[in-house]
């Protein structure tokens, strides 16, 4: 038992350098301090580490699941609207290779998958459904787009989603805009392949092989740029274009790449189909939707690393605020917002408050619930539809201490029944009168006053009744 142990020793300290070495070089150095071709690949080792963080912790792929089963529910509908806008110009028959090529992976029986949904499709009367059919066949549509930006939400942290106004328009100008997209794709590969220049070009070896090759690459391309228009636009967040194309440029190579290693797994799933039998090429289906979600959602994980490398870090994010810490943010964030509408600057929102007190988006949206919640802030749709912060309160009515019983109570609805004895009625004693000498300090301090001793005030945006927020 004694070797046993001796031996465990060396093995437990080589893995013990390892950790300190991994750490050493992953975590311990600031990218912004080295050069380019060093800072690139650690904070490519990072995103790394950081995804396989995101399998581990489940979220991601239980969000993947969600969506196949939507996706299950909503797909005929979907295609059902997108053979109507098709057929309306004269285009319908691009639906079909257009779904081949999406379930290609699934081998030989994704052929006759394409005939049961497109005969599935064909059949969709809207004049026999009713109004009561259409509405639940564009909300069943309208479900799947949803579902899609509230996972893009929950990547990048948004708490918000977008406004129902907005959300109904936008949802619809995708449906409308995604088959025309279809219609154009379709339209100029046929254009391309039967141009006779190209086909009398294509006789000569050199552009041959250049041209094949084209060919190999066009669907990286082709799913690169309409992944980065997702993670740009889907969102309810300003996502920058080099983040949007970095996720797009993953998710585009990984999707390809991972179709056609699909159609070699499902080719050679002779298990699959032992077992299974004719329900196999179901199974085989199940499993390729929850991959195509799966890289989906860690596309645009990749893109929110990209836009945030600075939240890449051991451990969990965001670390957990003490109490001192989370008055200090909910009292930045007050002072802050009734600073600029006392200049008559325009109203901030999360995401910028995030930026510019270099907090944790998580945490300032914590914070700012918390303030609506208390009535010292309110939320206003600006023009863009963002949820605007302003003053809820004349600012001078508004005391510090009400603030800070913000942090204090938190969430709490109960409180902790515990026994009375001479011990526990020490430390409740001392409490009170740490309490006490704390309220002395700031008990007539306003926010007004914090924001005087920041130098930045004027007294006239409040005389001139700019904002219908404010309540007294």
């Amino acid at each position: 038992m004694r070797r046993a142990s001796i031996q465990a020793k060396p093995v437990m300290a080589s893995f013990g350098a390892i950790k300190q070495g991994y750490e050493r070089i992953v975590w311990a150095r600031d990218p912004e301090d080295l050069a380019l071709y060093k800072r690139v690949p650690l904070r490519a080792a990072r995103i790394i580490i950081a995804l396989i963080g995101d399998f581990r912790d489940g979220d991601i792929t239980l969000r993947a699941m969600s969506l196949v089963y939507t996706t299950l529910v909503s797909l005929v509908p979907l295609l059902a609207l997108a053979f109507s806008l098709l057929k309306a110009f004269g285009a319908d028959n691009a639906l079909r290779p257009t779904l081949a090529r999406f379930l290609a992976p699934l081998g030989s029986g994704s052929t006759a998958i394409v005939d049961k949904i497109v005969d599935f499709v064909s059949n969709v009367q809207v004049g026999v459904l009713g109004a009561i059919g259409v509405v639940a066949l564009i909300y069943s549509v309208l479900s799947l787009i949803q579902k899609v930006e509230a996972g893009c939400n929950f990547i990048w942290r948004v708490r918000q989603p977008r406004p129902l106004g907005r959300r109904v328009t936008e949802y619809i100008s995708v449906l409308v805009v995604g088959p025309l997209v279809i219609l154009a794709a379709a339209s100029l590969t046929a254009s391309v392949s039967k141009n006779s220049t190209v086909v009398y070009l294509s006789q000569y070896q050199g552009f041959g092989m250049a041209l094949y090759a084209a060919g190999h690459v066009l669907p990286y391309v082709l799913y690169s740029i309409a992944f980065t228009a997702l993670f740009k636009f889907i969102p309810n967040t300003r996502v920058k274009l080099v983040p949007a194309i970095g996720g797009g440029i993953f998710a585009g190579v990984l999707w390809q790449t991972a179709s056609i290693g699909f159609s070699v797994f499902a080719s050679n799933a002779g298990n699959v189909n032992a077992i299974y039998s004719s329900f196999a090429i179901l199974i085989l289906l199940l499993i390729w939707l929850y991959v195509s979600w799966m890289i989906v959602l860690l596309g645009c994980r990749v893109a929110f690393w990209i836009q945030h490398p600075e939240r890449l870090m051991p451990g969990d994010y965001p670390p957990r605020l003490g109490s001192r810490e989370a008055e200090r943010l909910v009292l930045r964030i007050a002072t802050e917002i009734a600073r600029r509408f006392s200049l008559g600057e325009p109203a901030t929102d999360v995401a910028h408050l995030s930026q510019q007190l270099h907090a944790a988006p998580d945490h300032v949206h914590r914070a700012v619930e918390r303030l609506v919640v208390a009535d010292v802030l309110i939320e206003t749709e600006q023009g863009s539809a963002t949820q605007a912060l302003v003053p809820k309160r004349d600012i001078r009515r508004i005391r510090v201490a009400d603030i800070v019983a913000v942090v204090a109570n938190g969430d709490a609805t109960a409180r902790i029944a515990l026994p009375v004895h001479a011990p526990g009625a020490a430390v409740d004693e001392l409490l009170i009168r740490a309490e006490s000498a704390r309220q002395h300090v700031i008990a007539d301090t306003t926010l007004r006053d914090l924001v005087e001793s920041t130098g930045q005030f004027e007294e006239k945006a409040f005389d001139t009744g700019q904002s219908t927020a404010l309540k007294t």
